[in-house]
């Protein structure tokens, strides 16, 4: 029997969300492709639906990310410091393509890399997920024992390579943004469009842990706590951000009494890191460990605060005392968003805690390197997916990733001192701070105020929180705990979808008087 074809339109709480008809910024952006999408046109009935097109899109503005490193691929990586800073194109993977081992062969962890190459490096220092990537990257390219390929080619082919392989995981971030709230897949243009995102993707390989990280994102909407630990946990094994998501959910699954929930994806989190990590720490325990006594051995760096305030200190901080500091900041950030997590009126979404606490490891870090934007791109399109706030931070972002390049070009060109001084590099260091401090700004906003978010206008309660959506709290502390007398929801507030249901119970927050 075949059975009609049901429109879209039959219920509005299915309908999807047309970011131009919500959104003025996108609404004026759209002029250039013929205006905002019309009141009958049919969404996800043909060829060219919102996840096809987010990730076409996403495509497109990796390839322009990948012209835009052309001056560098063409003899910048490899001609005099200064052509990668001036034009803007640095890259790691060339560099350590040779100063790492790989141009020779080595195994990463396993193998110690001669001092001549590495510069005192002796394993390569990044997570052991990471080092797998570049070494599938390294078998691609291939190592040549007749001398035919230069150093300089083979480095080429690496970056290509890695590219390529970095291109999938961008597509894949933006697949699964677009499919991690079910009526609003057009957030994932803001993954895919991201400038700062197009600019910085080559830079290193962090979209790898950024991709299995949205990927786990996608299967907590799902309701699939045991993939959703999974990929966080080889996310984890691949850049160490991704555990500060189980902080977040931890509490989410208090105040709603998950936690069984919580126990699979914690288990299953702990399970996937130790699949990865343990065969090498068995193996090569020096080189295993080298990534995290690198972290809390390596000095203060570019991009933070702490790198403003060492400029600016007759005598600066030991790099003991800029741990000690950042880890307590870092602490008492995590016990602001937990009070704020158990004190909001209505129970936070996850994704907008997941991106305070990555921000707050961010903010609070030593060092805040131009490519780890990309760690709170996706989240941001969850958390606060209006385009107005997006660009602004973006621009704040795009800045800062000139004023790095040409500050380290002005520290690299001797007498001609052609580039920015180091007063006009802590200003971009500055805007870049101030610009992530205004997203966490507007994300607390939405969060003591749900009814300025825009996810819960159409009486949402956490697409993304996947158990956690429309659970009543079980345990709440402060004005949750107690919310005045004026704060019962009315019928037509938020817990009512199009006005056609009656009032429910809370969806994350205290009970309404008068209700059953």
């Amino acid at each position: 029997m075949t059975y009609p074809r049901t429109s879209p339109r039959t219920d509005p709480g299915d309908e999807t969300v047309a970011p131009t008809r919500q959104d003025e910024i996108a609404a004026a952006g759209s002029e250039l492709i013929g205006g905002p999408l019309g009141r009958r046109a049919l969404l996800g009935t043909h060829w060219w639906t919102p996840v096809r097109i987010i990730a076409l899109v996403a495509i497109g503005m990796f390839a322009l990310g990948m012209v835009q490193k052309l001056p560098c691929y063409n003899g910048g990586w490899f001609f005099g410091a200064g052509a990668q800073y001036t034009h803007a194109c640095y890259s790691d993977i060339p560099h350590l393509f040779q100063g790492r081992g790989f141009a020779e062969g080595l195994v990463p962890y396993f193998d110690r890399i001669p001092n001549d190459i590495s510069g005192g490096m002796e394993y390569l220092e990044y997570p052991v997920l990471t080092g797998v990537f570049m070494e599938v990257a390294k078998w691609i390219t291939g190592v040549p024992t007749d001398g035919t390929d230069s150093l300089q080619y083979r480095e080429q082919v690496y970056w290509l390579v890695n590219a390529g392989m970095l291109m999938v995981c961008a597509v894949v971030i933006a697949v699964c943004v677009a499919r991690t709230h079910r009526r609003r897949p057009w957030d994932g243009l803001l993954v895919a469009l991201a400038p700062a995102g197009a600019l910085t993707a080559t830079i290193n390989w962090d979209l790898l842990a950024i991709a299995l990280t949205a990927a786990a994102m996608l299967m907590w909407s799902r309701s699939r706590p045991l993939a959703f630990g999974v990929l966080i946990g080889l996310a984890t094994a691949a850049k160490l951000y991704p555990v500060f998501l189980l902080g977040p959910l931890l509490l989410l699954c208090w105040r709603a009494g998950r936690w069984r929930e919580f126990g699979i994806a914690f288990a299953g989190a702990g399970a996937a890191w130790l699949a990865v990590n343990l065969p090498v720490m068995i193996g090569a325990f020096d080189g295993w460990s080298k990534f995290y006594t690198f972290s809390q051995e390596r000095g203060t760096d570019f991009g933070s605060f702490w790198l403003i305030l060492q400029q600016r200190m007759d005598t600066p901080l030991s790099t003991e005392t800029v741990n000690t500091l950042a880890t307590l900041l870092m602490l008492a950030c995590c016990g602001l968003i937990a009070a704020l997590t158990l004190t909001a009126p209505r129970r936070p979404r996850f994704a907008q805690l997941a991106f305070l606490v990555v921000a707050a490891f961010i903010l609070t870090n030593k060092v805040y390197s131009p490519q780890y934007v990309l760690w709170l791109i996706p989240l941001a399109a969850l958390a606060r997916p209006r385009w107005r706030d997006f660009l602004i931070w973006q621009a704040c972002e795009v800045m800062y990733f000139f004023g790095i390049w040409m500050y380290l070009a002005y520290t690299t060109s001797g007498d001609k001192h052609q580039g920015l001084p180091q007063e006009g590099y802590q200003l971009a260091i500055l805007v870049h701070l101030l610009g992530t401090l205004y997203l966490c700004a507007v994300i607390v906003r939405d969060i003591l105020m749900p009814e300025r978010d825009v996810v819960r206008k159409d009486g949402s309660d956490d697409p993304s929180g996947g158990p956690l959506d429309r659970a009543e709290d079980v345990f709440t502390l402060g004005r949750a705990a107690h919310p005045p007398r004026h704060a019962g929801h009315p019928a037509e507030g938020p817990y009512v979808r199009w006005g056609v249901e009656p009032v429910k119970p809370p969806l994350g927050g205290p009970a309404p008087e008068g209700s059953p």
